[in-house]
């Protein structure tokens, strides 16, 4: 389990995560939604330490931090293996073949010899769909493609969790559902995902919980039913905006 507590981050006089406790479970799938600006990537990426609050505490599977304290580099080697992250713009290598990409954090982070890495890394390309790719470089790659073989890449880790932030928000929606197909079907396959989106209607398929977050606060935590079947007129009016629903014919 991840979990925060009494987290806050701030850049310069804005504070942008306010005292923020909460838990991401293993083998599910949490979504974080809400306004632009409300917070969702900041605390996405301090799950990686890409960001670093300023206080509150952080237990990541049993790696204890406080933020308070300067966090070591050993640390932070240590939640990266626990946490790998996807993200907007794929950051594939672009002078190293797709086959190849997969292959270097194994081989030179986990240390793996190249045999078993290349066999592993051609099983995740057959499992996103991209085997025929493996000797293709991310140039001749289209976007649904490329943010493939960055998931790919991601598992070849062997992360508990996998945080992808708004992975979808560069494609057109034909790519895009390649892609999200993918992430569904590694949701039913129980891997830990934490995933930041504005798109409702996958967030309904995705999810096992949603976080909602405005203004650097958790304005809702719970199972996803509870929050698209909510009364609550803030959330309403939320799901109404992200999915047209209050467009109207007055005109």
């Amino acid at each position: 389990m991840l979990r925060l507590e009494n987290v806050t981050k701030t850049f310069g006089t804005h504070t942008v995560l306010k005292e923020i406790t909460t838990n991401f479970n293993d083998q599910e799938t949490t979504v974080l939604v809400g306004p632009s600006g409300s917070g969702k990537s900041t605390l996405l990426r301090s799950l990686n330490l890409l960001e670093r609050p300023e206080s509150g505490f952080y237990d990541c599977d049993g790696i204890e931090l406080d933020f308070a304290k300067k966090i070591t580099k050993k640390e932070t080697l240590a939640v990266r293996q626990k946490t790998e992250m996807v993200f907007q713009d794929y950051n594939l290598f672009p002078h190293l073949t797709v086959l190849k990409n997969i292959m270097e954090g194994p081989v030179h982070v986990l240390k793996e010899d190249k045999t078993s890495a290349k066999k592993r890394a051609l099983e995740l390309l057959n499992k996103v769909g991209l085997k025929d790719k493996a000797d293709a470089y991310p140039n001749q790659l289209s976007g649904g493609q490329a943010q493939r073989v960055a998931i790919a890449r991601s598992l070849a880790m062997k992360p508990r969790y996998i945080l992808l932030d708004e992975p979808t928000s560069a494609l057109d929606p034909e790519l895009e559902l390649e892609v999200l197909k993918v992430l569904l079907e590694l949701a039913k396959e129980k891997q830990s995902l934490v995933i930041v989106t504005h798109n409702l209607e996958f967030a309904r398929h995705v999810a096992d919980k949603i976080l909602f977050i405005e203004d650097g606060k958790i304005f809702f935590a719970g199972k996803k039913d509870e929050f698209f079947n909510s009364t609550n007129a803030r959330i309403q009016e939320f799901i109404h905006a992200m999915t047209l629903d209050n467009l109207s014919n007055e005109n």
